[in-house]
This record gives structure tokens, sequence and C-alpha cells, in this order.
């Protein structure tokens, strides 16, 4: 995998400092303050997934992204780093107004503004507007969303189209959702699926509908 720009790096490293300092803070937050307080936290995939999503979306060449959950920012910059590479472009859904500007002054920085496509409010909201097929999707969201999100944006897969899922296996308080999302996706005829123990544990799955049959 070749270098990253450094001026993306440095991006990534402040990125990922807020995480440490951030994953302590989680560690000691009270159950009941957690509904309150989850929104300040970046709750990154880390560079992991980072990694792996940035050389997907590469080794695909895949022009429209998806990605469902921008939080703050941090995917968003390995999606749009690839997509400047791939001549595509991002179509990043956030709910949350003050995520979208943080992250927005993090891609700016970055130089990588003009790849990404933000879109304000639900995520099952936006999905229901999508007015165009994907090639890649990054499905980062409370994990309850996940089915209702994959069914608005399925028909929407191009052939070949990849979806990767975070938060497969950890935390243990996703592994409900995350069992139920899994099983969901693998009902799908055209869909191939497989778990990988990257991160915090990934499910990437490609529809193979329209793809030929020598591909599958």
């Amino acid at each position: 995998m070749a270098a990253m720009d450094p001026v993306v790096q440095q991006i990534l490293d402040e990125y990922e400092a807020r995480s440490v300092v951030e994953e302590k803070q989680w560690q000691q937050l009270e159950p009941k303050n957690f509904a309150t307080a989850r929104d300040q936290f970046l709750l990154a995939v880390g560079p992991a997934t980072g990694r792996l999503i940035n050389l997907l979306v590469k080794e695909t060449e895949a022009r429209i992204i998806l990605e469902v959950g921008t939080s703050y920012g941090y995917s968003t910059i390995w999606l749009a780093e690839a997509a400047r590479e791939s001549g595509g472009r991002v179509i990043t859904l956030e709910l949350h107004a003050e995520k979208q500007e943080y992250a927005r002054a993090m891609l700016s920085r970055a130089g990588l503004t003009r790849f990404v496509d933000f879109r304000i409010g639900d995520a099952r909201e936006s999905l229901a507007k999508l007015d165009t097929n994907v090639d890649f999707v990054l499905l980062d969201l409370w994990k309850d969303l996940y089915i209702p999100c994959f069914d608005l944006f399925y028909s929407r897969l191009n052939p070949g189209a990849i979806v990767v899922a975070d938060n497969m296996l950890y935390p243990d308080s996703t592994r409900t959702h995350a069992a139920v999302y899994r099983k969901h996706v693998r009902s799908h005829p055209d869909i191939q699926s497989i778990l990988l123990p990257v991160g915090s544990g990934l499910e990437v799955s490609r529809c193979i509908r329209g793809v030929p049959e020598a591909e599958v």
C-alpha cells in the first residue's frame, strides 16, 4: 500500500490521539450516562479498519461510496482519500449537525472536501431519498439501525458492490444486534458475506446481483 499523503496522515494522527484519550474516559463512563454522553465521543472505526476500507475502495475502483454514519469524520477521511485516487466521491450521512461541522473542518484541512457530499438528517430518511446506485458502503451508526438502513440501500447496490458493517464483535453490547444483522444480510441469495476479525469486527458483504457467473 502506497504511503499516505502526509497532510492526510497528520489529520488521522490527530483523530487517533483523541481516540486514545477518549477510550479511557469511555471505560469510566457510568452506564446510566451512556445515552446522553455517547455522542461526545469519536467511537471511530480505528486504523486497522480505516486502512482496510481505504484499500477496498482503491482496489475495487469504487466510484460512488456511501458512508452511513459520518460521526466526527475519521472514517470519512479514509474513504475520501481513497475516492481521490479512484476518481469517486463519498456520500456521507449524519444526524447531528455539530458532528458534521467538525468532520467538514477536518476534511477541509486534509484537502479532501471536494470528494465528499455531506448530507444531514436521519439516515433512514436520507437513504429513502438516495438518487444514485453505489459501489461501496460503510455502515457504522447505532446498531439497531443496521437492518433498516441495509434494506433501504440494498436495491441501490451496483453489481459487485461491497458493504462493510462495523462493530460485529466489539463492544459486547453490540453483539446481539450484530448477530441479527449478519443473519439478515446472509439471508439474501445475491449477497456473499464473511466476518473478519479486523478492528471491532467487520461483516464484509459483496452484492453478486448482476455479476457474471465467472466472477462470482
